[in-house]
């Protein structure tokens, strides 16, 4: 079990307050503040969270690189499905009159003809759904939960519908945004067409093939502007379906606090709790720096600051400590501060991992202690000294 004063910190850490009132809060999507949850979500429940495939994705972006690769491909391949498609169909009319359109053999023909041409574009636009969801997700997500089946989902709610599809800021946003996709990929499509006209007209005169290419090649320019449109238009989707998703995931005070209590004995949960509280000790103790007796280092990776107040004190007490930048840090503040910075490397190896932020030094380091505070007290008295005779 954690101790009371790792439960004040943990709450310290979780409750956010100044951190809340200092952020602009726009539209409520889910009126998460309205329902009393205004703490942002743990790290559990947003784990637990991507475990059941939960996570912020915009299915708009997803649709656009659908659109997008295949389209590409399509270009790219254009001329090699046209030759093929142009072979089957010889193939078939040569033949239909003179051979058995029933013969099994008919039926393998279409399928490798079927195969040259189609499978390439499906290939593409399967590998670009799944890596629009790896892009999004972070990484492969793989979670059965939301194939599995709920009856719940099914139950019909038709007023919470209409309340959300029509009324919510939810559903605005989305009718506003699908209303400016169709007028955007309108507008694509007629200045492609209105830059073509004139050659259109001229297609009249046109034989049959080059009509047929004309089309093709105007086609594909209008969808390729337009999947570009939709990949441009999805980023603030995105963005929007990460708020929206993070708005659904805040919490109330009371549900941190049961989340609290019943993670208290995962050894995940509490080693990260751990962590997060040691993260705000050394943030608020590198302010007690300038407090500090004695500064002992390492000499590089290790600094524990410590003050002694005799009467007060049974013992010296650790104020500040750090490795690596924050010791940096230390021995910085320390140093604007004309407080004595002493090396003694097993000693702050040992400081460190062994007593805690605001505690009293073991009795184990009295001996060595003891003969650091004694070299101080003679650095003091000689700098007295030579102060008088100046």
């Amino acid at each position: 079990m954690i101790s009371g004063k790792s439960s004040i910190l943990y709450q310290r850490y979780f409750s956010q307050e100044e951190l809340l009132l200092n952020k602009t809060i726009g539209l409520q999507w889910f009126a998460a503040e309205d329902e009393g949850r205004t703490e942002d979500p743990t790290e559990y429940k947003i784990r637990k969270a991507r475990e059941e495939g939960r996570v912020a994705k915009s299915q708009d972006l997803n649709a656009a690189m659908v659109v997008l690769l295949p389209v590409i491909t399509l270009i790219i391949m254009g001329p090699y499905i046209f030759k093929s498609l142009m072979q089957v169909i010889s193939f078939f009319f040569e033949r239909c009159t003179t051979e058995d359109v029933l013969n099994g053999a008919w039926f393998g023909i279409f399928v490798s003809y079927f195969f040259r041409t189609v499978f390439p574009i499906t290939a593409v636009a399967l590998i670009s759904g799944v890596l629009g969801n790896i892009i999004q997700n972070r990484g492969f997500l793989f979670s059965t939960k939301p194939i599995t089946p709920d009856f719940k989902r099914i139950t019909p709610n038709f007023a919470r519908f209409f309340k959300r599809a029509l009324f919510s800021a939810e559903g605005l946003f989305n009718l506003a945004k699908s209303l400016f996709k169709v007028v955007i990929i309108g507008f694509i499509g007629y200045l492609v067409i209105k830059n073509n006209i004139t050659k259109m007209i001229a297609l009249l005169q046109s034989d049959f093939t080059n009509s047929i290419i004309f089309i093709a090649k105007t086609a594909a320019q209008i969808l390729v502007y337009a999947s570009i449109a939709l990949v441009l238009l999805s980023i603030p989707d995105y963005f929007f379906q990460k708020r929206q998703f993070s708005e659904s995931l805040k919490m109330s005070k009371t549900e941190v606090t049961d989340e609290y209590k019943e993670l208290e004995g995962d050894p995940m949960v509490k080693a990260q709790i751990n962590r997060q509280m040691q993260a705000i000790l050394q943030k608020t103790g590198i302010k007690n720096v300038p407090d500090a007796d004695v500064v002992i280092t390492n000499p590089t990776h290790y600094a524990v600051a410590l003050q002694w107040k005799q009467g007060l004190m049974p013992a010296p007490m650790v104020i500040s400590k750090g490795v690596d930048a924050t010791a940096q840090n230390i021995k910085r503040i320390a140093k604007e501060n004309n407080i004595p910075t002493i090396e003694n490397v097993p000693l702050a190896r040992a400081l460190y991992a062994n007593v805690d932020l605001g505690q009293i030094i073991p009795s184990e380091y009295y001996q060595s202690l003891s003969i650091i505070f004694l070299k101080i007290y003679s650095m003091k008295e000689k700098e007295m000294l030579r102060k008088r005779w100046r």
